[in-house]
Order: C-alpha cells, then structure tokens, then sequence
C-alpha cells in the first residue's frame, strides 16, 4: 500500500477581468424605432443597454483587453496554454488567441487554440484548462471568452445583441473560486440557433431555443447530481448563460420547479438577480455571458466567502454544463469592482443613427483591403485588412 499519498491542489480561478466594446446605446432607442415602449425591453427582456464596439474593435481587441490586466498583475512565466472561446471567429483556420499572444507578449512557449461550440465553449475551455492545471500544477492556464453577438437588423432579436470578453486565469490554489470535481453534461443535436458560412448574423428559432435552453439545462443538472454534485438546496447562487438576463431568471424558476424545490419564487430571484448587473448594461457576449454573470456576482456587496455557486452554461445546437465551485477566503482582494464599474460608465452613449452606422462600418471590416479609424481608447485596436491579413496594434502606436 502507498503511504505517501498526497493530496491533490485546490484548483479554479484566481483571477477574472472582463472588456467590452467602447459605446453603448439605450434599448429605449431601438424601442423609438420599433415604435414599442421602453418596458418591453426593460422588464420583458430584463436589458436596459447593449455594448456596441467601435470600429476598430472586434473579438480580439477585446480578449487582449480583458487579459492584460491578468498578465500585468501575474506575469506569464508559469503560462503555458491559452484557451480562446468564441462564435464570432474572425478566420476559419488561425486561432483569434494567437493575435492575442502577440498584444500581450506571451512567450513562444505556450500552446494557443480556439475553441467553438455556440455560447458553451467558454465552460469547455474551463474544464480544459483545470484538467491541466490538475495534472501539473505549477502551471497555469488563460481562458479567454470574447464575442460579439449580432443578429439582423429589424429583428425581434435585435434587441439582444451585445459585445464583451473575460478572461480567466485557471491555477492552484486559486485566490478566487476553487472548482469542485462533480460536472454534469447534456448534448443533443437542435436547430434552435446556428450561424452558417455564407451568413454574418446569426439565424434563430426563439421559441425552440428557449425549450431546448431549458431541456438541456434540466439534463445537465440531473447528471450533475447523479455523478455527486451538490443539491439544490446546498447552492447559494447561480449563474446561468444570459443570452438576456429574464431567460436566467425564468431557467432558474423553471429548474427549481422540475426538482420540486420549496423556495419561494423570491427566494429564487435572489439567488439570480445579484448576476444579471454587467450582462444587463452588457446585453448578450455568448461565450462570456456566464461569467460576466460570475463577476457581477462576484462584485456585489455580499461577502460571498464559503458560498457555493453553480454554472448552468448553455450553447445552442445544444451543448450545456452544470458545474460548482466554492468561493474562497480573501477573494475580494483580487477583484478590480470599481475599475469595472467604471469601465461601463465610460462607454459612449450613442444615439440610435450612429448606432446603425456601426453595424454598417463593422459589416466591411473583413474586405480584402481596408483601414479601420482611430476611436477606441481601449489599449489595443483593429487597424484593418491588409492583403487579406488582418492588423493589430496597441493604440499607443
């Protein structure tokens, strides 16, 4: 018998940041040209803005903005994987991490792929990455999660676009969230929502993607339990994918009632409300919305130390996860909270012309050749196509 057993490192988050596009636009503009009130997107939908990036940025602006400050603060010496999560890919073979590793100045060598399945990739790139943490742990691994969601103008989906990335450093240890081992999972192949080549927006089927939405939330939950996931009773929060906050809370109402649960729908709201701030003001990122919803979360006044918060991660066609994690003593030490808020009050406000005129600019970014203006102030920008190679730099150059 082995006597010299060890036990394995706490593995799980140790920092997040997040980005998002440099303007915003009331949902009370699109609801001017809908000719609908406010409230239906205010209360029905549960947004109240959506981000709108500037011309010059796009997913990897984004990513490399959201992980900067992760870098900064730990370096990349113990880096050797980046996991970059995305349905808005920029290229069909290269990696959008690998224009990210260069912003950054990440060493040769670490390992770069992108990962896609709809808004779950994120979560798979989680799992990923705490697997190979696990397996050596004096090396630490980048999540990346960044999209820009769009569908067509004039749509009932309209309202429900947005733009945002976080990233996440996966590590022993970890300062912030430490992972537990139990992960349930639910795959099954529907046409709910899907982007083929030929189009730039999305094509959806709502009423089908909010069943099949809570179908595969209902499975991932149930082999969660069965493979030693906590009970429903012993979760604090949680956080659910937020193509609009209002599908979280009624996912959240509709699991309760599936188990049976006894807590009363104010109960229920609670545990969800305290996740929905930054996706709100954000609208819908796909990939990054569930931890947005984390970091909101995170961010509150609650001291949420000790607590244990579970992540119903869900991508159309559909893939979806649950898994938990218990947050950690001194968390808050490792947040950025006002620099986040204060990241969201500096978007600029734009009228819903000007608006328009972005999705115009953005729809020609990817032509054979072309030159994006100078507007973001964010630290790196998309400078164009230039024989069919896309440019980035940092804004400073």
């Amino acid at each position: 018998m082995n006597t010299n057993q060890t036990t394995s490192p706490a593995v799980g988050i140790d920092d997040i940041a997040f980005a998002t596009g440099a303007n915003r636009i009331d949902l009370a503009e699109l609801a001017g040209r809908f000719g609908v009130e406010p409230a239906k997107y205010y209360v029905g939908l549960g947004q109240s803005e959506m981000s709108v990036p500037a011309a010059d940025e796009d997913i990897v602006t984004m990513a490399a903005a959201a992980a900067a400050p992760i870098i900064e603060r730990h370096g990349s010496d113990r880096l050797r994987t980046v996991l970059f999560a995305t349905e808005s890919g920029i290229d069909q073979s290269k990696s959008a991490g690998v224009y990210v590793h260069r912003l950054l100045g990440l060493p040769q060598a670490v390992r770069v792929v992108e990962l896609k399945q709809a808004c779950y990739s994120a979560t798979a790139a989680l799992q990923f990455a705490a697997a190979l943490v696990a397996r050596n742990p004096e090396e630490t691994v980048l999540v990346i999660a960044s999209d820009v969601a769009r569908y067509e103008l004039h749509s009932n989906a309209e309202p429900t676009q947005g733009a945002g990335a976080v990233a996440m450093l996966v590590a022993a240890d970890p300062a912030i969230l430490e992972l537990e081992t139990a992960t349930g999972v639910y795959t099954q192949d529907v046409m709910d929502f899907w982007r083929p080549n030929h189009s730039a927006t999305a094509i959806v089927d709502g009423k089908l993607s909010i069943s099949a939405y809570q179908d595969a939330i209902e499975g991932a939950w149930a082999d969660y339990r069965s493979r030693g996931g906590a009970d429903f009773s012993e979760v604090d929060h949680f956080c659910y994918h937020q193509p609009f906050t209002k599908m979280a809370i009624k996912a959240h109402r509709h699991l309760a009632k599936s188990l049976g649960s006894e807590r009363t729908q104010e109960e229920l709201d609670a545990q969800i409300e305290p996740t929905t701030g930054y996706n709100r003001r954000i609208g819908n990122s796909y990939t990054a919305s569930v931890y947005l919803a984390l970091l909101a979360l995170l961010d509150g006044d609650d001291d949420l130390t000790g607590r244990r918060i579970a992540f119903l991660s869900y991508g159309s066609g559909a893939v979806a996860e649950c898994f938990s994690g218990i947050v950690r003593p001194g968390y808050r030490s490792a947040l950025r909270s006002d620099a986040n808020r204060a990241q969201l009050d500096a978007r600029t406000v734009v009228d819903d012309a000007r608006y328009l005129q972005l999705l115009e600019d953005a729809a020609s970014a990817d032509v054979h050749d072309s030159d994006r203006p100078r507007e973001t102030s964010a630290p790196f920008r998309f400078a164009g196509v230039v024989g069919d190679r896309r440019q980035y730099e940092p804004t400073s150059a």
